[in-house]
């Protein structure tokens, strides 16, 4: 009995992306897409291009963080004035998950609070204070925290528009560095 040969990080990496990417048929079952499912359904929408790709990264980026709910919907209706690509805009709002967001939500506070310079209190007040305690730290660290979460959403987009740019033209430089040394044998 033959063992099969240990996946690179890459392949399962891939191996993921094909299991949760969202396929043209759940987006055309979901009933938040259904007002626009005749747009987002363009094929032209869906296909992977040198442009379309680094765009559904940023958007993905910005959906993911800045909105709690829907977010898979959010990417795919942003995606259609941008042309972007509506199943890598999808995927890519799973970086935000349950392991990712509380860390996401401390940097977006830390962030807001020293762009702001706000002192809001970090500690909850006594129990005995607790419903208004915690109201009023919400209350305060708000502001902080919105304006933490926009600025990790726009260099999250920046980044990974650039990060995937680039990550595209090196791989279409190697396949034709590969076609090329395939040709010159």
């Amino acid at each position: 009995m033959a063992t099969a040969a240990p996946r690179s990080m890459w392949q399962r990496a891939a191996g993921w992306c094909r299991r949760n990417l969202p396929t043209r048929e759940s987006m055309e079952r979901s009933r938040m897409l259904r007002p626009v499912a005749h747009r987002v359904l363009a094929p032209e929408l869906w296909r992977f291009t040198r442009r379309s790709v680094p765009r559904g990264v940023a958007l993905g980026m910005v959906a993911g963080v800045i909105f709690p709910v829907a977010q898979i919907a959010i990417a795919a209706v942003i995606a259609l004035p941008f042309r972007a690509n509506v199943p890598v805009a999808a995927l890519t709002t799973f970086i935000t998950n349950p392991f990712t967001t509380p860390l996401i939500l401390i940097a977006a506070y830390q962030i807001g609070r020293w762009v702001l310079h706000v002192d809001a209190p970090v500690v909850a007040q006594p129990v005995a204070e607790a419903a208004t305690g915690w109201l009023q730290w919400l209350w305060e660290a708000g502001p902080a925290t919105v304006t933490g979460l926009v600025i990790i959403a726009a260099a999250g987009a920046v980044l990974g528009y650039g990060v995937s740019a680039l990550g595209w033209r090196l791989w279409i430089a190697r396949k034709w560095r590969n076609r090329h040394n395939k040709e010159s044998m």
